[in-house]
């Protein structure tokens, strides 16, 4: 079963693939590698949410909500950063 919280950190994940892909800087055609790292981003930190006693695995809250969201938002500029070719460079 699903639980409220769990899914809280997902439509968290969803929103910053979303608002990821409104961002055109670095922005590739593949966009499932970036939803892929905004889950497993929203994932373990909603889990690191629910270890500082915020939020949890049953309740949502909206303290790990933005959590989350900024966390899979920072995640994905990360992999942006390190999959984007280097200025100059070939492409």
């Amino acid at each position: 079963m699903l639980t409220m919280g769990i899914a809280l950190w997902a439509v968290a994940a969803v929103v910053a693939s979303v608002l990821a892909r409104i961002v055109p800087l670095a922005r590739r055609p593949a966009w499932i590698g970036e939803a892929m790292v905004a889950l497993a981003a929203a994932l373990l930190l909603g889990v690191v949410a629910t270890a500082l006693d915020f939020g949890g695995w049953k309740e949502p809250d909206w303290r790990t909500g933005l959590f989350t969201l900024f966390g899979a938002l920072s995640a994905i500029g990360t992999f942006r950063f390190t999959m984007a070719p280097p200025p100059g460079g070939p492409s």
